[in-house]
């Protein structure tokens, strides 16, 4: 307010260089408050002039100017823009190349804040020649600059296959995966950062990763004390985990279905989700697959999560896998009735709290039904009878139309357990399915114990 930034703008330009490099400090400070001050920096024409001199400043005032141009990028695509269309990218580019760590962490932070917007700005960052550069940061011997390196790479490669591609063309893969068993664990979190943000895009660029040799090696991960390596690790094993059978079946036998499971065991909250979904992704490629997922006890901890977790994104993926876990055939679908998970289910369905979060009642409602129409353990459909809402509850009499008519044991277990009682007491529309599975019942028995 006090027209500050307007006097700062001629002392970029001072003879004495320790000024020139404060007042870009004062402005750096500034940009990094808030955006508006962001803006009212970059209105006041002051980007040329802070980079006009770039190449021939020490390395202070590139240190400085880079802090600069990362603290207006931070805050939004269109500060990142202008950043980019000042020319900034190519000062930047020498700053990569200095021989001053210090210079090279303050360049790869303001592309990292540039990249992490969107496509067009991560593309502006490639075209600059940034990512070679950025690669060879990685391999010097700084763990600041390790980090900062990784984490660029990372926002970059988030956005399109194409750019990830990249990334890896630059030969960025080998080294980041050599530096998964690094003792620092900032280090570790964005180099499992970048590796899963390869992954994801692609079949071909998944295996790329693999073949790098992430396994078994990125387990030890799951076990780090650090939640975030933790987390990132589950997550790069995801990404990998979901393009197709080959790579889940190559997660399995490297023993990382096992490793996740205790992983979701072993902590709380938005950690357990990435891992969760793994054991979905598996779980859903094929019968086989979702075996290796029961025997591995993948159950229990999924239910664990439906009944601990409170936050209606984690319960959802929990119910989603199970539902992947249990459609594929009965024996799959008595697994994890047995583990008396429906019950569970139907709660989170007929719950009027999670009715706010419309995703938790639908991975509920779908995941019960994938596992109902493949269920024919009829102690675990039982319970349900009694407390099941009408949507739900032609998928359980519809098991029961299956099974009864050939098993007679059930059939008297069913009389006395009442649920014969509890389907007279339904009321179907006539013609409708449900009326079908519940004649298809009564005919079961004698008219007499029908009445």
């Amino acid at each position: 307010n006090s027209g500050v930034v307007c006097l700062l703008r001629p002392l970029l330009l001072d003879v004495v260089p320790s000024i020139r490099q404060t007042a870009a400090l004062a402005l750096g400070r500034l940009a990094d408050y808030d955006v508006e001050l962001a803006e009212a920096i970059v209105k006041a024409g002051i980007l040329p002039q802070l980079i006009c001199s770039l190449p021939e400043e020490n390395r202070y005032y590139k240190k400085t100017a880079a802090f600069v141009l990362r603290a207006i990028a931070k805050h939004s695509p269109q500060l990142a823009q202008a950043i980019v269309q000042c020319g900034a990218l190519e000062m930047l580019v020498i700053c990569l190349e200095d021989f001053d760590p210090g210079v090279k962490e303050g360049a790869a932070w303001a592309f990292g804040y540039i990249a992490r917007h969107n496509p067009e700005l991560s593309q502006a960052v490639v075209d600059a020649g940034a990512v070679p550069l950025l690669v060879l940061c990685i391999q010097e011997p700084e763990i600041a600059l390790k980090r900062i390196a990784a984490s660029t790479l990372s926002d970059i490669s988030k956005h399109s296959p194409e750019l990830a591609q990249t990334v890896v063309d630059a030969g960025a893969i080998a080294l980041l995966a050599q530096m998964i068993p690094n003792p620092d664990a900032k280090l570790k979190r964005q180099v499992l950062s970048a590796l899963s943000q390869i992954a994801k895009h692609s079949v071909d660029l998944a295996e790329l990763v693999v073949e790098a040799e992430i396994f078994p090696v990125v387990l030890t991960c799951l076990k780090d004390s650090d939640e975030y390596v933790k987390k990132n690790g589950a997550t790069l094993i995801r990404e990998i985990a979901k393009h197709t059978p080959e790579l889940s079946q190559l997660i399995v036998n490297s023993g990382g279905v096992a490793a996740v499971i205790d992983c979701i065991g072993s902590c709380r909250g938005t950690v357990r989700l990435p891992g969760i979904m793994t054991l979905g992704y598996v779980a859903a490629h094929s019968e086989n697959l979702s075996m290796a997922v029961i025997v591995s006890k993948g159950i229990p901890p999924l239910c664990v999560c439906l009944l601990e977790e409170h936050e209606d994104h984690i319960k959802a993926a929990a119910a989603w896998a199970l539902g992947q876990i249990g459609r594929h055939t009965t024996e799959h679908a008595r697994h994890v009735a047995v583990a008396n998970v429906l019950p569970t289910l139907l709660d989170i369905f007929v719950d009027t709290r999670s009715s706010e979060d419309l995703k938790t009642k639908a991975s509920g409602f779908k995941a019960l039904k994938n596992i109902l129409q493949k269920c024919t353990y009829l102690p675990a459909l039982e319970p349900l009878l009694h407390e099941a809402p009408p949507t739900i509850m032609k998928h359980i009499i519809g098991q029961f139309s299956k099974v009864l008519p050939h098993d007679s044991k059930a059939r008297r277990l069913f009389v006395t357990t009442g649920g014969l009682k509890k389907v007279q007491e339904i009321e179907a529309e006539p013609g409708s399915l449900l009326q079908e599975y519940i004649n298809t019942i009564n005919n079961c028995y004698p008219e007499e114990i029908v009445r």
